[in-house]
């Protein structure tokens, strides 16, 4: 078991670990997203990629290192490339959820139910998503509950992260409001989630670590944004630049 005093660290030995390895990850990413979650992946220092060809999105899966599949802007075509992107990952590769806008559609929900089933490593999402794939309020027990029942990670994102797997939780106290005026800004964070994921096998660790990371850059942009187009470009930068000074110096996390 990690104490909380010790995940800033291990957060950035994660980020230490992507950036030194550069793992290639690809994302079924809703257009909106493509191009910022791209960035984000890039600045983190994985290698992005991001077809969503049913054709030939299996062979760019089979050599990736991890996969997220995001539903987003869910058409034909993205479900044909997620059933063909998870044929190829198998047990091999390591694949994070984010199951947008499930609250606002009864056959996506559906969907991204019978996703979750498949047992992702991580699903990543916020409290009304949450509440519409769990059928209930989002908690601590409740999250805890759905890691458990789905043998998943849940990564629950809003003003305070909360990051459960069924016997271990944690709250992140990071990140800026500016982040939630981005578009693609949860989007993106999953990405680095899933890049989390193919340098760390402890799944928990991964999601943390990630959500670590992102919050902190958040807080960092902030800093030298003066509103969401300028924060956009800021936090590419914060990523890009973090350390393991910054990262131990502000993260705020409690069990």
């Amino acid at each position: 078991m990690h104490a909380p005093r010790d995940l800033p660290v291990i957060a950035a030995d994660v980020l230490t670990r992507i950036r030194a390895r550069r793992p290639r990850v690809h994302a079924v990413t809703n257009s909106v997203a493509q191009n910022f979650s791209a960035n984000i992946l890039l600045a983190a220092g994985a290698i992005p990629s991001m077809t969503t060809d049913p054709d030939e999105i299996g062979e760019f899966v089979a050599s990736a290192d991890a996969l997220l599949v995001n539903l987003g802007t869910l058409d034909a075509e993205r479900r044909r490339a997620i059933e063909a992107a998870l044929t190829a990952a198998r047990d091999r590769v390591p694949w994070v959820l984010d199951p947008v806008f499930v609250d606002r559609s009864a056959p996506r929900a559906s969907f991204a139910a019978s996703l979750a089933a498949r047992q992702p490593r991580a699903i990543r999402l916020n409290a009304a998503e949450f509440s519409a794939l769990a059928g209930d309020t989002p908690s601590v027990p409740a999250l805890e509950r759905f890691a458990r029942e789905r043998k998943s990670v849940i990564g629950l994102t809003g003003d305070r992260d909360v990051v459960a797997d069924g016997a271990r939780s944690v709250t992140i106290a990071n990140g800026d409001p500016l982040m939630a005026k981005v578009t693609a800004m949860g989007c993106a964070a999953s990405a680095v989630v899933a890049a989390c994921h193919a340098v760390e096998a402890d799944a928990w660790c991964a999601t943390t670590a990630g959500l670590i990371v992102v919050g902190v850059a958040g807080e960092l942009a902030a800093k030298h944004a003066q509103g969401p187009g300028t924060f956009a470009a800021a936090i590419l930068d914060a990523l890009h630049a973090l350390d393991q000074r910054a990262i131990v110096a502000r993260a705020r996390i409690t069990p």
